[in-house]
């Protein structure tokens, strides 16, 4: 691995910060006085796989495309990009569609998981039946090198430039992919931090960008779903900027994922099988 702190690529601004913002009025208090501010939007967006509809989500109105397709392999949904055979989406304003189109296994097995279903709620899923689909048996990684820790100089900083919808107007988050060169190529946002990482999953797939030796840094806490969907996409590494929950280092180290939080005012730790095999 080249040791020298990367240089951060320029993000390919698909849409620009404001298609995903709306100016709103408001006074201040106690004086009153009125003024504006950016905001940033969500739609609902209802997901049907072969005309049976799966679930609705509040996302951020950009990359919708790239979500599905993550959405779809970070859920369990597909095994592979190739088990999805089309994608049409209309709609307009707060309501979208997304017509997916999946192979006939991919569905067999999604009509099998909803048969155990006995709800869903913001927190995951809910049931007895359901705890087996909240914990499920995923592949363990065949385990890589920490990255170079020169890369991780500065993330914070450099990373802003992949979220132009945070830096206009806040209240979403971000994740980012750097490659096995330690160049920061893409990045995607949303107000849903799961949603974020589904993006940035399946933009990589979309863009046909090899994971190989790269490594996915989410501005979230991190817990066990943003876990088992970099597993699902066979990403090495994951840097996320706030602390992982102890279920989600549990993970990490029992499928060989290396987990870095990247606190902001002390040393990155490192919760990893890689690094206790150098030890």
């Amino acid at each position: 691995m080249n040791a020298k702190r990367p240089a951060c690529a320029a993000p390919a601004l698909e849409t620009p910060a404001p298609a995903a913002s709306q100016t709103y009025s408001y006074s201040d208090l106690p004086r009153e006085e009125s003024a504006s501010t950016a905001l940033a939007e969500e739609v609902a967006l209802a997901i049907a796989y072969n005309g049976i509809s799966q679930a609705v989500m509040l996302v951020t109105p950009t990359d919708l495309e790239d979500f599905i397709v993550g959405f779809s392999l970070g859920s369990g949904i597909i095994e592979d990009a190739t088990d999805i055979y089309d994608l049409q989406l209309t709609g307009a304003g707060s309501a979208q569609y997304a017509q997916v189109t999946i192979a006939n296994r991919a569905f067999w097995n999604l009509k099998q998981q909803r048969r155990q279903l006995a709800g869903t709620s913001g927190c995951g899923l809910c049931g007895v039946e359901a705890v087996e689909q909240a914990l499920p048996d995923l592949q363990v990684l065949a385990g890589a090198p920490l990255p170079p820790i020169e890369w991780l100089d500065g993330l914070r900083q450099r990373i802003g430039a992949f979220q132009p919808l945070g830096q206009h107007c806040g209240a979403v988050h971000a994740a980012v992919f750097m490659n096995a060169s330690g160049e920061l190529l893409l990045g995607r946002e949303d107000i849903g931090r799961h949603n974020a990482l589904d993006k940035l999953i399946g933009g990589l797939i979309r863009q046909k960008i090899s994971t190989a030796g790269g490594l996915a840094i989410v501005t979230s806490r991190c817990s066990l779903e943003l876990i088992q969907k970099v597993l699902r996409a066979g990403i090495q590494t994951l840097v996320s900027l706030s602390a992982p929950t102890g279920l989600a280092v549990q993970w990490a180290r029992r499928h060989n994922l290396n987990l870095i939080h990247l606190p902001q005012k002390s040393a990155p730790r490192v919760y990893s099988p890689a690094m206790e095999n150098q030890a």
